[in-house]
């Protein structure tokens, strides 16, 4: 059975899923979504049994039919190997009454390393089963962690550029050091003068500038990006959650049918689109938790209808979440609209237009498997403060996030069924705001002096991503003002 994906602004037309990963965003603007979500065709009990990489192979299978067999065990064994500091690749621990799915043992030390360590092996065999003879220009906009993980994985693959797009002043100091001191000839980071929205609005218009596409093409190039807008970010994303609930399974905590509630903290809302996949594939999930910090445009959606990203940017704890476009959330409406693109064309020209869309009653029947809940800064703080004086177990300001809303839920809910929280970061990414959230003493505290507190204080080893920055030479310095990145990529690319 061969899966197609269509455009969620066009339905008539459909590509392959090597095509989908090669262009990134549809012609039209619109995200590339599977004609339908497929089914899993293993048991859990099968599943439980599963290495992390077995279980990738179960999942990602049933959405990229194109691959042969060899071809995709190759990307996911290329991938999910001694990168990650952790042979489980994707830990699950116990936290009080919730459990947490460790999803930063990778190269850089958060969630998106699940996904952007296979995206390049998907692309080069994308690119070959298609016969794409120009070199393929990543563009990315990343609000801290998409960014280095996805330079960690293009960085100095043949045939590939990648040049990443990041809000100055709206990341964390490691976040910033791990990108501008990326190695690699292909690699180029530029800071613009803007916020996240800024930077990845005006990735998406250089994406839908068909001029520039053609200026390029003459040049040998064209552009794809590591966005989770890209379908080959998103179902590699799918295949944690189905995992996790396997272990569970294997490890007595849940019993086989059981079903569990999810949270997890997002601003793109790819990570939490990934676990309303893994539930359509037949994962027992009751709830899909959505939850924001103080941006919380998400929150405010799901109780509304209405989505509108009209408000203050606020620059909080938790930089990866500092969101008020959440260009994933295109897909979910889709889906909600029946499938309709007109609608979905509708709605998200309004967005542009006027920065706000209402659904229909209708759709928002759709949305039944979701709740929203956020989390304020001082919240986040308590969050991390109490479970470490409780439990010992650190975490950092995203995750903290997820754990207030799972807690609030419950409390609210009065839902009692087992709950997974997507751990997304690692405490030493933000080690600042997670130290002194434990103490406030350490406010007073350099950076680097902190990592070596932290390691004393949570007995997590300090991991290879931190130690390689401390004395890393930087190699990027380029900045723009946002409307002049397009002009950037030209002169980085020659053109």
């Amino acid at each position: 059975m061969n899966l197609l994906y269509k455009s969620t602004r066009n339905s008539d037309k459909t590509v392959t899923a090597s095509q989908a990963i090669l262009k990134g965003l549809a012609d039209d603007g619109g995200l590339f979504v599977p004609v339908s979500v497929p089914k899993l065709d293993v048991t859990m009990d099968e599943l439980k049994d599963m290495s992390y990489q077995e279980t990738a192979y179960a999942v990602m299978k049933q959405f990229f039919t194109d691959f042969t067999e060899e071809e995709l065990k190759h990307c996911i064994n290329s991938a999910y190997d001694s990168k990650f500091d952790t042979e489980v690749i994707a830990p699950l621990v116990k936290v009080g009454d919730t459990y947490h799915l460790e999803l930063f043992h990778g190269a850089t030390i958060a969630f998106k390393d699940m996904a952007l360590s296979i995206l390049p092996h998907l692309m080069i065999t994308s690119a070959r089963k298609n016969q794409v003879k120009n070199d393929i220009v990543i563009l990315t906009a990343t609000s801290g962690d998409t960014g280095k993980a996805a330079l960690a994985g293009f960085a100095d693959v043949p045939g590939t550029k990648i040049i990443v797009f990041y809000p100055k002043g709206g990341v964390s100091h490691v976040q910033e050091l791990q990108m501008v001191t990326q190695k690699g000839e292909n690699t180029s980071v530029v800071a613009i003068h803007g916020n996240f929205d800024n930077a990845q609005s005006g990735v998406k218009a250089i994406f839908e500038d068909k001029e520039l596409a053609a200026e390029l093409d003459a040049k040998g190039y064209q552009f794809s990006s590591a966005n989770s807008i890209n379908i080959g970010r998103l179902v590699p994303q799918v295949v944690y959650y189905v995992y996790a609930y396997a272990k569970l399974l294997e490890n007595e905590e849940i019993q086989a049918g059981e079903e569990i509630n999810v949270t997890v903290p997002t601003g793109n809302f790819g990570n939490i689109l990934a676990a309303y996949y893994a539930k359509q594939m037949g994962v027992p999930i009751a709830k899909l938790i959505c939850a924001s910090n103080d941006n919380k445009v998400l929150f405010d959606f799901f109780q509304t209808g209405v989505y509108d990203r009209n408000r203050e940017f606020i620059l909080t704890s938790s930089p990866s979440m500092d969101i008020l476009i959440s260009s994933n959330l295109e897909r979910l409406i889709y889906t909600i609209a029946g499938q309709d693109a007109q609608k979905d064309v509708e709605l998200m020209t309004q967005l542009k237009e006027k920065g706000v869309y209402e659904i229909t009653a209708e759709m928002k029947e759709g949305l039944k498997d979701f709740v929203g809940g956020f989390a304020t800064e001082e919240e986040v703080k308590e969050t991390i403060h109490d479970t470490y004086q409780k439990t010992g177990y650190v975490m950092d300001t995203h995750t903290a996030v997820a754990a207030h809303v799972c807690a609030q839920y419950r409390k609210d809910t009065k839902d009692e069924k087992k709950c997974l929280v997507a751990s997304t970061a690692s405490p030493y990414k933000f080690v600042r705001n997670v130290m002194t959230a434990i103490d406030p003493k350490y406010d007073e505290m350099e950076d680097f002096a902190l990592i070596d507190e932290l390691e004393k204080v949570s007995g997590f080893p300090i991991p290879n991503a931190i130690k390689e920055i401390r004395d890393a030479e930087v190699r990027h310095t380029t900045e723009c003002d946002a409307d002049q990145m397009k002009e950037t990529v030209k002169n980085i690319l020659g053109v």
